[in-house]
């Protein structure tokens, strides 16, 4: 093959065939079919479309043989974990004992413990059918984390940003092939280790699909490893499933409901099921917000963290809020 100079292309040595300047010369002599065709420019260009995000296909995760493999992870790696690290005490699990699935469990969030702690005390028949609906833009922004996650936690990706309607189709889609649903209100995990406004997301599924939401509060595990934490700490933690909300009402009216009830849970957790059930029936239960106070007296209010040296004197488990009678 002779080029327009004249030289054959057998007297460039190995060397310059294989290097990226002799395969750039080469499209440029020969734009086609080595280099890519011409574009016009009065047309525009076609976005690519990325396969993750919340475009990452997660079938292949609830597929049998895969579920088989998620089983034994969560047997041998998850559940011995979590109860090395957390140290969990599950309270409530008798008020689901009468409930049906496909349920969706709403948790409060303030740890990447509080997934695999929970998937880790659920009983068998919720356990191993239960799908975790996951921030797109944080758990599916690489390809390992999304095969991690979707593997691990059967995870799926949805958008928390903005109401998103493929997402939600999803989300009822999964409920009514018998998946429960695992959801966080909040939308992230929580700054300073309180509770944060709950959005409508998990409201509005439920009063869509008519599946009954159950309350999940999960206290602990924002000490053992906080937002921005770089280790994870060992301490108790206490897992409290409440009894499933009622779907009937209006999803504006849900929203406020079901946060109602995880702070009930929440006043339990720190003191016991009478004096939380009083204070809920007088309307007098603790916000999941905390205290409204300076951010040194919050921070107090939360009780010792695992790094404190009082520690040993104020077990973790316990809690200066809400305040005892």
């Amino acid at each position: 093959m002779s080029t327009k100079n004249g030289d054959r292309s057998d007297k460039w040595p190995d060397w310059a065939k294989k290097s990226p300047a002799w395969r750039a010369q080469l499209r440029r002599r020969f734009p086609f079919p080595l280099g890519e065709p011409t574009w016009p420019t009065s047309v525009p260009r076609p976005r690519k479309h990325s396969q993750l995000g919340v475009n990452y296909d997660t079938e292949w995760a609830r597929r049998y043989p895969v579920r088989l493999a998620r089983a034994a992870w969560t047997e041998i790696v998850t559940r011995p974990v979590m109860a090395a690290v957390a140290q969990p005490t599950v309270e409530g699990l008798d008020r689901l004992d009468h409930v049906a699935a496909p349920v969706i469990f709403a948790s409060n969030h303030s740890s990447h413990l509080d997934t695999p702690l929970l998937l880790s005390v659920l009983p068998d028949r919720w356990r191993h059918k239960i799908v975790t609906l996951a921030a797109a833009d944080y758990f599916f922004d690489t390809r390992l984390k999304a095969v991690y996650f979707a593997f691990s936690l059967n995870a799926v990706p949805i958008v928390r940003t903005r109401v998103s309607r493929d997402s939600s189709d999803r989300a009822e889609e999964l409920l009514a092939e018998g998946w429960n649903l695992l959801i966080f209100p909040e939308g992230g995990r929580s700054p300073d280790g309180w509770g944060q406004e709950h959005r409508g997301g998990a409201a509005w599924l439920a009063a869509r699909s008519g599946r009954p939401l159950v309350p999940v509060h999960i206290e602990g595990t924002g000490r053992l490893w906080p937002r921005g934490a770089k280790r994870i700490y060992t301490g108790k933690t206490k897992v409290t499933f409440g009894a499933p909300v009622d779907p009937d009402l209006p999803a504006r009216q849900l929203v406020g409901h079901l946060e109602g009830a995880i702070a009930t849970l929440a006043d339990e957790a720190a003191t016991d099921w009478w004096s939380a059930r009083s204070r809920a029936a007088t309307g007098t239960t603790p916000a999941l917000t905390g205290p409204d106070a300076a951010p040194w007296r919050r921070t107090w209010a939360l009780g010792p963290s695992p790094k404190d040296r009082a520690r040993q004197k104020a077990p973790a488990g316990e809690k200066r809020w809400p305040p005892k009678p």
